[in-house]
Formats: structure tokens, C-alpha cells, sequence
């Protein structure tokens, strides 16, 4: 049981499954088409214009952990490109959520390293203030804990703490296994109306 096993249900799935998971509501989104990524924050505070702390992060970080990093939502630098994509991908980091910009995102895309982001900025930083590495830190009104579990898809980032991994996911199933039912009568021939014991009249 990973976090890998419970982003295969899908965020959305696992966000209505269990009330406890908490959205990030800021626009970070995947860098390129496809990516998904699950495991462990890491939270990271980096200042605008200057990546050192991300580099630090990337040098502690544990196989399966995300780093998860508050750019004060900043698009102004990229302070994270493919040189730091690889070295992420040779320590068996699970993938990068940045609220700011990252670079290079043709190159990420094509290492297969998953990256969500608000932006993209092609200027370089400064390598000068250390940040906070391990501290939590809020990304579009969620707070992130050290530990906390982090899933990410096309249509979300969802955050739970780490001992809801066993329940949400049961949660989870339970609820693909109930959609896959609706899914299997609507093939059938039924409609939704029917199947969810749905009334009314269809206005025009």
C-alpha cells in the first residue's frame, strides 16, 4: 500500500471518497500532458530569485518524496530546470509542486519527471539564501506538513495526512467499484435519471 496505489483511482475520486483529503485550490497545474506524481512532501521555502534552497532540498531529500515548494507564487525566475529535474530523478524523488515558475519544460517533460507548476520563466536565479527545508508551508490556502501525503493529477492537487492512507484508500475503491457499477448500466442502456433515482422535468 503506496501513494502511488491511491493516486491510481484518480484525485477526483479520492477527493469525494474522502471529505478529509484538502484541495490546493492555487493554479498549479502539470507541466506537461500526462504527468502524475504521489509520495511524501517535503515542504520547501525558497525566496523569489534564488534557488539554493531547492538545491539543498534536492540533496536531503528520501526516495519517494515530493518536494513541495513555496515560491511566494512568484513567475518573475525559473529557479528549477533540467539539471535539477535529472538530479531529482537519480535520488528516486517522486516529482516537484512549486507555487512559481520552473524552466526547460520541453527537456522535463521529455526526462518523464513529473512538475506542477503555476508558470514557466526562462530567467535564472541567485544561489544565496538557504530558505527553510522540512518547515511546513501553504500552497493555495493548504497547509503542508513534512510527511503529509501529496497526489497529484490533471485535475488536482490533493493533500492527506499520513495515516489516512490506509482508510481514504479503501474509501477510494469503494467508491471506483460503486461508479464502475453506474458506468456498466449506462452501457446497459439506463440513464442517469434512473440509476440515481433522479426526478424532474427538462426545461428548454
Amino acid at each position: 500500500m503506496s501513494p502511488p496505489d491511491l493516486l491510481a483511482l484518480g484525485t477526483a475520486t479520492v477527493g469525494e471518497a474522502w471529505p478529509a483529503a484538502r484541495l490546493v485550490l492555487a493554479p498549479i497545474r502539470p507541466l506537461a500532458l500526462g504527468m502524475t506524481l504521489a509520495g511524501t512532501a517535503l515542504p520547501v521555502r525558497c525566496r523569489p530569485g534564488d534557488n539554493l534552497a531547492l538545491h539543498l532540498a534536492i540533496a536531503v531529500a528520501r526516495p519517494g518524496d515530493v518536494l513541495v515548494v513555496d515560491y511566494g507564487g512568484s513567475l518573475d525566475s525559473g529557479p528549477f530546470g533540467e539539471i535539477m529535474a535529472l538530479a531529482c530523478q537519480m535520488r528516486g524523488i517522486a516529482g516537484l509542486v512549486i507555487d512559481g515558475a520552473v524552466r526547460d519544460s520541453a527537456q522535463i517533460a521529455d526526462l518523464g519527471f513529473p512538475v506542477f507548476a503555476r508558470g514557466v520563466n526562462i530567467r535564472g536565479t541567485v544561489k544565496q539564501d538557504a530558505g527553510r527545508i522540512g518547515m511546513p508551508v501553504i500552497l493555495g490556502g493548504v497547509e503542508i506538513a513534512a510527511g503529509d501525503l501529496v497526489l497529484a493529477d490533471a485535475d488536482a492537487i490533493l493533500v492527506l495526512s499520513a495515516g489516512d492512507l490506509a482508510p481514504a484508500l479503501d474509501a477510494a475503491r469503494t467508491r471506483a467499484e460503486r461508479e464502475a457499477r453506474i458506468m456498466g448500466r449506462l452501457r446497459k442502456g439506463e440513464t442517469t435519471l434512473s440509476i440515481l433515482g433522479l426526478s424532474g422535468k427538462a426545461t428548454s
